[in-house]
């Protein structure tokens, strides 16, 4: 492989590397980043700043007294639960709810907060209070998170994909579906949703986790994400899930990742093939370091303005958590 090859291959990981962490946010009352998702449909779960939570918990209360916004006060419940501080979010989610009944973001938290607590009867019946107050919530995934619970309150020995989700995908090495394109979407959404914020709490393995990750995975070979789909089956298998069947999508996953592969390394040299047909009476090798040294100074560049803005505000947070602390 020539070295021009390879600095596209190091090129195109490079901004693979720099695009992951652009997924979801979410911003508290006081613009405190409390965690930061990747992007795609591959779980990893929140990536939460547990360490700075504490001073963010003091900021949030004097907010509160100051303002009485109970936005403030609810952040800081949030944060409780990520923190384990099972038994004082509660109490403050009741004290909430007393104050000013019927809020989303308190019926929602505490239905979180009871399922992380093993009660679920009382989990179910907060979280259909929340999609009542806002049915388009969570990214409209909390009918899936109500089959879940439904599950755990039966205690379902034998819960299936088909009983949380309502379909299957065969039984065969490829899955099958009906479904449109737009439906593939919008239910690989609803699952990497609801399995990313589980395993941002619960370790392997659970068994409910693994059957959506598997599921997931389904939606993802189907959407022709093989590389992806591959991953999320590798996650399913670590969260429990385990046969015959996996091991086949896998294969059927890793065949097509080498497929999709093939297809752009012929693709690449048609258009290498077809660059050089422009290039004729010209020295090659000073285009190719020319091309190269445009490519090198154009990654340098990202990095760098990458590397301000993260530094820019990690410095504007910490300034602002201990000018209020």
């Amino acid at each position: 492989m020539s070295k021009f090859k390879v600095l596209v291959i190091l090129v195109l990981i490079s901004f693979k590397t720099f695009a992951c962490l652009n997924g979801e946010t979410k911003i508290l009352k006081n613009e405190f980043i409390a965690y930061m998702d990747y992007r795609g449909l591959v779980p990893h779960g929140h990536n939460f700043f547990p360490k700075e939570y504490p001073a963010v918990i003091k900021q949030l209360d004097s907010l509160y007294k100051k303002t009485k916004d109970l936005d403030y006060l609810s952040d800081k419940g949030y944060l409780l639960i990520v923190l384990g501080n099972y038994n004082e979010a509660e109490n403050l989610y009741l004290n909430i709810e007393r104050i000013e009944p019927n809020r989303y973001s308190t019926a929602s938290n505490l239905g979180t907060l009871y399922e992380l607590m093993g009660e679920n009867q009382k989990a179910y019946k907060w979280i259909k209070k929340s999609i009542e107050i806002n049915p388009e919530s969570h990214n409209s995934s909390e009918w899936l998170h109500l089959k879940i619970l439904e599950a755990k309150i039966k205690n379902l020995q034998n819960v299936t994909g088909q009983f949380l989700i309502g379909t299957n995908f065969g039984t065969a090495g490829k899955p099958k579906t009906k479904f449109s394109k737009e439906e593939i979407d919008k239910l690989a959404k609803a699952i990497y949703f609801q399995v990313n914020e589980r395993i941002s709490f619960i370790e392997p393995k659970d068994k409910i986790i693994a059957i959506l990750l598997f599921e997931l995975g389904n939606l993802v070979q189907l959407k022709g994400e093989h590389e992806n789909a591959l991953q999320i089956y590798r996650s399913a298998r670590t969260y429990g899930y385990d046969g015959d069947l996996i091991v086949a999508r896998m294969v059927n996953s890793a065949q097509g990742k080498g497929e999709y592969y093939r297809e752009k390394t012929i693709e690449f040299g048609s258009k290498l093939q077809t660059l050089r047909a422009t290039k004729k009476g010209i020295d090659l090798d000073y285009v190719y370091q020319i091309e190269t040294g445009l490519i090198i100074l154009s990654v340098t560049a990202i990095i760098l303005f990458l590397t301000c803005i993260v530094f820019f505000f990690k410095w504007r947070k910490f300034k602002r958590v201990n000018s209020k602390s």
